[in-house]
């Protein structure tokens, strides 16, 4: 090899090596880089870490001391809710979930008279134990074994009830035990001997109130005898010296006692019935009822008042209403008294209507909601006024009302009877144009079938109605019209006369009319071409009609209040006559004396009516209202000897006083009915009773009495009792004059 080669291949070779090398120093420099770099990355992770620690040392130091400050004022709460408890009167205690005593307060130690024994440690059946053979507890009537029994029962339970126990010193604990959800049981004994005794007081005073309660509705019940007793007396001999000859002077005091008289009874039986209900004494009754009839009585009631002040009393019932319900009619017919007697009290002029619609209420149409409204034409009421007067004793005071008199007591007692029947009463009214006083309830239909309308045979299409009074017209012309039957009405007779015409097949007129009444308007028609068109009267008084030479002229005559159903039977007859004369022919002369019975043949006997009264002035005052009957009437004077007159005398009906010397009316009427149950007759007995409190209908009812009557006796009333109860081999009670036979025995 040359020199020149080897120079060359060392050239090559150290070029090589310097290359290797530089390359070595580029990555050593790479690596340095790369190295610082996660060095200061360490570094910085390094003071971050640091940070962190000293972060967490600071905050377990902070926990630290919250930790030791929350210990303290857990020990510091404890300390302060034992002292609590310890300083509480109530005994207070936990027992574990093996009933064992953990703790307790001195209170709860106390009852145990320091006994060392009862501490933490001691079992809960161990105290029951020593409750009994220490006599600490009174056990009443219980052994003390049974005693224990019990008490353990008790504290077994999941939720033992709360118990209070007797101390041998007639202290009263009562033990509240909770049981928590790991068994433990935490027991509370509440010292409730001041309550015990304020009971007990409060029981002493409230048998002292009850007894003075009782004392005050025995004295109202007596002097409810001792007032209408005498008021009979005042109240009957005042209306039967108004059917005797008396000058206007005379006329005038009679009617004046009378009115004063039936204004304190009306007082009274205010004052009585709200005794009862403040008392929670006064109940229903209900049975089946009529309530059309039981308004219709309410009408005829209060129209000889209405009839003195010249003021239409109308009825406007629902023709499609049933009739018959089940309620207590005795009271349905206070509220309705009251309402009717108010709104005529307080209307000069103008009308009183009442006005009963229903709605079915129940399943199956089984009941109806009534709705019942008395509008009246009367002095009105303010706005402000209208709450006032369901108040007690509060009536509307102004001067232009002060003409007028009461207790204040009706519409409350009222409104108090409707809301006990499930219902509810309003008012509307316009000061100087009248008020309208309306209750709602809901009765069940009774059963059996109701009234319906009739369904007339069609000879009655057409009807002309005449009467000056526009209400009378509207209700006529709606009933009319609802059986079928087209209605022309006309407010005069001169009115009537001008629209009469061919296809008129009836004509209802108003007895008393200005310019023509309804009997000249008939006598004018029969002169005329209408001779034979038939004409049914309405009237405020049938007598007076009927003293009427113009009288047998009508077809029919219609007493206003009428009932629906009379309505019904005249329209069906008239129709009928229609049918069989034909139209147009000379109608029969109506009978003298509607609805009257026929004249009696003389092999009928007297009907006999014993009466037990032991006062004198009752039976003269009773022997009076009675003597133009055509009745054999009889008087004893208490119940002895009105068990001998029934066996002896054989009565169709008694009238039974209640109060009664040697044997009341109760009991009599009980040994009559035991005579009865032998013989299977059963006579009708009604109760007179003075006693408004302790004679209610419930009581009397119970002894076997059909019905009574409250004192004072009203002479209709009384006379209406004897009719109802006429046997049919007897003749009418009711006669033109007292027949020869008959006889009156004291």
């Amino acid at each position: 090899m040359s020199l020149a080669t080897k120079l060359a291949e060392e050239r090559r070779s150290r070029l090589a090596a310097e290359r290797l090398l530089e390359l070595k120093q580029a990555e050593l420099t790479a690596a340095n880089r790369k190295l610082g770099r996660h060095a200061l990355a360490l570094t910085r992770q390094i003071g971050e870490t640091q940070a962190e620690v000293a972060t967490v040392r600071d905050e377990n130091q902070k926990v630290k001391s919250e930790l030791g400050a929350a210990h303290e004022k857990v020990e510091i709460a404890e300390r302060r809710l034992w002292h609590s408890i310890q300083s509480i009167s109530d005994g207070f205690a936990v027992f574990d979930s093996d009933n064992i005593l953990l703790g307790a307060n001195a209170a709860y130690f106390s009852i145990f008279d320091r006994l060392e024994e009862v501490a933490p440690g001691i079992s809960y059946m161990r105290i029951l134990q020593i409750l009994t053979d220490e006599g600490i507890i009174n056990t009443e009537s219980l052994a003390p074994d049974e005693w224990r029994a019990m008490m353990l029962h008790r504290w077994m339970q999941p939720n033992p009830k709360p118990t209070t126990m007797r101390l041998w010193n007639d202290q009263y604990i009562k033990l509240i035990d909770q049981r928590g959800h790991d068994g433990d049981m935490v027991s509370l004994g509440q010292n409730i001997t001041s309550t015990v005794e304020y009971e007990s007081k409060l029981k002493k005073a409230r048998q002292k109130a009850e007894a003075a309660n009782r004392a005050k509705s025995s004295f109202l019940a007596n002097m409810s005898h001792e007032i209408r007793t005498p008021m009979n007396g005042v109240v009957g001999m005042a209306d039967l010296l108004t059917d005797t000859p008396l000058d206007e002077e005379q006329r005038l005091y009679v009617s004046t006692i009378k009115s004063s008289g039936e204004a304190l009874l009306v007082i009274i039986n205010d004052v009585l019935d709200y005794s009862k209900i403040e008392a929670d004494k006064l109940v229903l009754h209900p049975e089946e009822f009529d309530l059309e009839r039981c308004i219709h009585e309410v009408m005829m009631l209060l129209q000889p008042i209405a009839r003195d002040k010249d003021l239409p009393l109308l009825l406007d019932y629902d023709l499609f209403l049933p009739t018959r319900f089940v309620g207590d009619p005795g009271r349905i017919r206070q509220v309705l008294t009251n309402m009717v007697g108010n709104a005529l009290k307080f209307t000069l002029s103008g009308h009183v209507i009442i006005r009963v619609t229903g709605v079915p209420a129940g399943p199956n149409d089984t009941a109806s909601e009534i709705h019942i409204t008395v509008e009246d034409t009367g002095i009105g009421i303010p706005d402000e006024k209208i709450d006032h007067i369901f108040g007690e004793f509060n009536q509307v005071e102004d001067e232009q009302n002060r003409q007028f008199e009461g207790t204040g007591l009706g519409l409350s007692i009222s409104r108090r009877l409707i809301e006990m029947m499930g219902g509810g009463v309003w008012v509307e009214s316009e000061v100087g144009k009248g008020s309208c006083f309306g209750f709602k309830i809901t009765l069940d239909m009774a059963s059996g079938e109701q009234p319906m309308p009739p369904i007339l045979p069609g000879n009655l299409k057409h009807a002309l109605v005449v009467d000056d009074q526009a209400t009378n017209r509207s209700i006529l012309q709606k009933q009319l019209t609802q059986l079928g039957i087209k209605v022309t009405c006309c407010a005069s007779g001169a009115e009537a006369l001008s629209n009469m015409s061919p296809d008129i097949d009836l004509v209802l007129g108003d007895h008393m009319m200005p310019g023509m009444n309804g009997l000249e308007l008939v006598q004018t028609l029969r002169n005329g071409e209408w001779a034979d068109v038939p004409f049914l009267l309405l009237s405020n008084s049938a007598r007076f009609a009927h003293n009427d030479p113009l009288f047998p002229l009508v077809q029919g005559l219609l007493q206003k209040p009428y009932p629906r159903h009379e309505l019904f039977a005249q329209l069906a007859g008239i129709s009928d006559s229609l049918g069989q004369r034909g139209k147009h022919k000379t109608p029969e002369p109506a009978d003298p004396v509607a609805n009257a019975q026929a004249p009696a043949t003389r092999s009928q006997r007297l009907m006999r009516v014993l009466a037990a009264e032991d006062n004198k002035t009752n039976q003269l005052v009773l022997r009076k209202m009675l003597k133009h009957l055509n009745i054999e009437l009889k008087f004893v004077s208490n119940g002895i000897e009105a068990i001998e007159s029934y066996r002896d005398f054989r009565p169709d009906m008694i009238f039974m006083d209640i109060s009664m010397p040697q044997m009341d009316g109760k009991e009599a009427t009980l040994k009559i009915r035991e005579m009865e149950r032998k013989t299977g007759s059963h006579v009708p007995i009604v109760a007179l009773t003075a006693h408004a409190v302790d004679g209610d209908s419930a009581d009397i009812l119970s002894k076997g009495l059909d019905h009574y009557m409250t004192k004072p006796l009203q002479k209709a009333a009384i006379q209406r009792q004897i009719e109802s109860y006429q046997p049919q081999d007897a003749q009418p009670v009711r006669a033109a004059q007292p027949t020869a036979g008959q006889s009156v025995q004291a």
